[in-house]
């Protein structure tokens, strides 16, 4: 049995893998990867070390004046042949992880490239994982913020005619972190990297459920792995502010430790769970509305904290057979067919489209999940409380950085919330905790609870 929580990183990226008691051979394709102060200057290094020769260099215009620059230099010092693709950021200051933003790195790819290589964070890496799929090429990235666990993971988190999917593509094979770098990324990317890995307490939680329920995959060596790196965060989330480029290293290796266990795991399940739905909803409507939103990362920290807070009511639960029978019986599709184009706009079909693929909604389906929720409910109750922190722990250390705590504090509407929380349930197939809510009858409670907060 693999004890990922002890290993280091580069055994843990060991080519061969590692067999599993799940059934799965845990590989992460990665075969380079350093962390560090004053490394940027080993990017040769990386690029020999996956043996490519000519990268494809890919930035936004602020990326490209944190690091970008000077990795072109660094390149051409070396004498390394490359090209440079700068993203304009069109839509304001940053740039979108969509489809002209792919469309742009593609129609300016040179062919004679044999690397992909990001510089950037969240979006620059998920940019590049696409096109290098797209294009057969493998891809490495230069890290210039803490802000995300996708570095090292094998998915893309990207916008799909306006609807926020992930995309399954290939881990990079190389990654450099250069934490003096990462300490100078502005204070809400530093934020964004502690929101999105606080998440993962409820991503676990919702995962062993979700293993009971629906008999979905679950490996409790990737999920140590993942508790592993919430503890290397949370022990130096408080020198975030200070910018303590050690502490920021802890942070980043955390960050790839998460993108790991989602490789091993080949899902984005271990990283996230209803606090990321709160995100992607959020980031839908204003999609719809042609409006700015925050860093996915932050969304996701308020998300949290509000699914926390759902939690702590879910585990005073006790179920009713009586009550999840009657709601079911009592759905009616053309009802809910309108709330979905109420909340979701003209991305509406694409949704309905997902309900008449998976049927979420089926009766039989219902019956079957009930059975199963109730037949497990003293061990749903049980992981509730091994898995989720005090809430007013957590709330208290992520507060003293600074961070947004509250929907209002990143501006979205207590209707957003409550839309939000409805929404998540439709807009992927993943059983979340909205979705054990929904079978047992009780959303509407639930709605209230989020009414309730806001007063």
């Amino acid at each position: 049995m693999p004890n990922f929580a002890n290993m280091s990183l580069n055994e843990l990226i060991r080519p061969e893998g590692h067999p599993c008691a799940c059934g799965k051979v845990h590989v992460c394709a990665l075969k380079y990867l350093n962390i560090g102060r004053g490394i940027l200057s080993e990017v040769p290094k990386m690029l020999s070390a996956m043996g490519v020769q000519r990268p494809f260099v890919v930035c936004d215009d602020n990326t490209y004046r944190v690091a970008g620059a000077r990795v072109v230099g660094i390149l051409t010092a070396a004498g390394i042949d490359h090209r440079l693709c700068v993203i304009p950021c069109v839509h304001g200051e940053r740039i979108a992880p969509a489809e002209w933003e792919v469309g742009s790195v593609i129609m300016h790819f040179d062919p004679a490239c044999d690397v992909f290589l990001a510089v950037g964070s969240g979006v620059i890496n998920d940019i590049c994982k696409v096109a290098a799929k797209a294009t057969g090429r493998p891809s490495a990235v230069v890290g210039t913020a803490p802000s995300m666990d996708g570095y090292a993971s094998n998915n893309a988190a990207m916008e799909m005619n306006d609807v926020k999917v992930s995309l399954y593509t290939h881990v990079p094979e190389g990654i450099l972190l250069d934490t003096d770098i990462l300490a100078q990324a502005p204070m809400r990317m530093l934020w964004a990297g502690l929101g999105d890995m606080v998440a993962k307490y409820i991503a676990i939680c919702e995962w062993r459920i979700a293993n009971l329920v629906i008999d979905e995959y679950y490996c409790e060596d990737v999920a140590g792995l993942m508790r592993a790196a919430l503890e290397k965060i949370m022990a130096a989330s408080d020198k975030i502010t200070v910018r303590d480029p050690d502490a920021i290293g802890s942070i980043a290796e955390g960050l790839v430790l998460a993108g790991i266990g989602m490789a091993f795991a080949e899902i984005s399940r271990p990283a996230s769970g209803l606090e990321h739905y709160f995100s992607h909803m959020w980031e839908m409507m204003a999609l719809e509305r042609g409006l700015p939103y925050d860093l996915h990362g932050i969304q996701v920290g308020v998300g949290t904290v509000l699914t926390l807070q759902i939690y702590q009511k879910l585990a005073e639960v006790t179920p009713d057979r009586a009550r999840a029978e009657a709601h079911m019986r009592a759905f009616d599709r053309a009802e809910w067919e309108a709330q979905v184009r109420r909340i979701f706009g003209r991305t509406a079909d694409q949704i309905i489209a997902i309900e008449d693929r998976v049927h979420k909604n089926d009766p039989a389906a219902h019956a079957r999940r009930l059975d199963n929720i109730i037949a497990h409910w003293d061990e749903i109750r049980a992981i509730i409380r091994e898995e989720l922190p005090d809430s007013r722990k957590l709330c208290a250390a992520m507060a003293a950085t600074g961070m947004p705590m509250t929907p209002a504090d990143i501006g979205v509407p207590e209707q957003d919330v409550i839309d939000a929380y409805l929404g998540s349930r439709d807009i992927r197939d993943k059983y979340l905790c909205c979705s054990l809510i929904w079978d047992l009858g009780l959303t509407e409670d639930f709605v209230k609870l989020l009414e309730a907060r806001e007063k």
